[in-house]
């Protein structure tokens, strides 16, 4: 995600690859136009400003030989803080799934979504997750790794995790800034959010949650931030009552993303960690620190050497086992 500024939505095309048509982007994001006033009277909450609108979203998926997007609000989603109203919060996180659920009523082979809450209100976000589960056919919900300090995976947000198990729930974790000052002249975007993501997956597994809640599908933004590359440490300094290997074995549970990850040296790493079959294709559309950088990313992913069948999973064939509906052939 990029610093504060207004975002220009112009799509660059992106010459054909093999085997990269038909892409299913976990990773890629939505903003309503209640949500981006609400950001415009929020500048302490910093986030993109972006008019956003489905006909360049359609044109910079053709540019990606993307054929559907899972929208997700990005950081720093909706909360409420001292001076704000939760039940107005409350009322957003309805709107901007209203927005979404919408969006993909109306072209359901395009479009999915995952719900937005609104985290730190518990109560609110239980309701929330129901009705855009139940009514508006979500195919997820987006947490952000943290909530004023609050990690996903906290024993407090049990009774969210649990209903989010009961459900089958594909669980999106999207990172936002740390809780605490970040390197003067250095956004968050650069190396906080992927230490967020890692502190995220680290607390799911510290709080035994893999375990606690088998049937929850959690997809990590970023290749998982610093997972991959620094699992045997993590594993080996969390590990006091377990065994190394059962620590590895929950964090090789998640499913990772290639937004922003996608070149020679991440590359290696995740593909090295990751269940093979737990590798989607991200795009983290529109946000860019530079233009045209979230198809720089696809590029360097369509260059690196993979074989034809892990090209089709990451593009596509895992994410139609987190998203059956997306089968080709399958009844919606």
């Amino acid at each position: 995600m990029t610093p504060v500024g207004h975002v220009a939505m112009n799509p660059s095309p992106m010459p054909e690859q093999t085997g990269a048509r038909g892409r299913i982007d976990t990773h890629t994001h939505v903003v309503p136009p209640e949500y981006l006033a609400w950001l415009k009277e929020n500048p302490d909450y910093p986030g993109s400003l972006v008019d956003w609108n489905v006909e360049s979203t359609l044109a910079a998926m053709e540019a990606k030989g993307i054929a559907t997007a899972i929208l997700s609000v990005s950081s720093p989603s909706v909360r409420w803080g001292p001076g704000d109203d939760p039940a107005r919060v409350r009322r957003l996180a309805r709107t901007v799934n209203e927005f979404c659920g919408e969006v993909v009523r109306k072209d359901p082979e395009h479009f999915g979504f995952f719900a937005t809450l609104a985290l730190p209100d518990l109560d609110a976000s239980l309701e929330e997750a129901e009705y855009a589960l139940d009514e508006l056919g979500a195919d997820g919900v987006v947490l952000l790794g943290n909530v004023d300090g609050t990690y996903v995976g906290s024993p407090r947000w049990d009774p969210l995790m649990e209903l989010l198990d009961e459900r089958e729930t594909v669980l999106f974790i999207h990172p936002t800034a740390l809780p605490g000052p970040r390197v003067d002249g250095i956004t968050s975007g650069v190396v906080d959010f992927l230490a967020d993501s890692t502190r995220a997956a680290v607390n799911l597994v510290k709080h035994d949650c893999p375990r606690r809640y088998p049937r929850l599908r959690v997809l990590l933004s970023h290749g998982g931030g610093y997972v991959p590359y620094a699992a045997t440490r993590i594993a080996s300094m969390i590990s006091r009552e377990t065994d190394e290997a059962d620590t590895i074995a929950q964090l090789k549970t998640f499913y990772f993303d290639t937004a922003l990850t996608g070149g020679p040296y991440a590359l290696p790493s995740l593909l090295a960690f990751a269940d093979p079959g737990h590798i989607t294709f991200g795009s983290d559309w529109p946000y860019e620190f530079r233009p045209d950088q979230s198809r720089q990313f696809t590029e360097r992913l369509d260059a690196f050497e993979l074989t034809d069948e892990q090209r089709h999973a990451i593009s596509r064939g895992n994410a139609e086992k987190l998203f059956p509906r997306l089968v080709p052939g399958s009844a919606s």
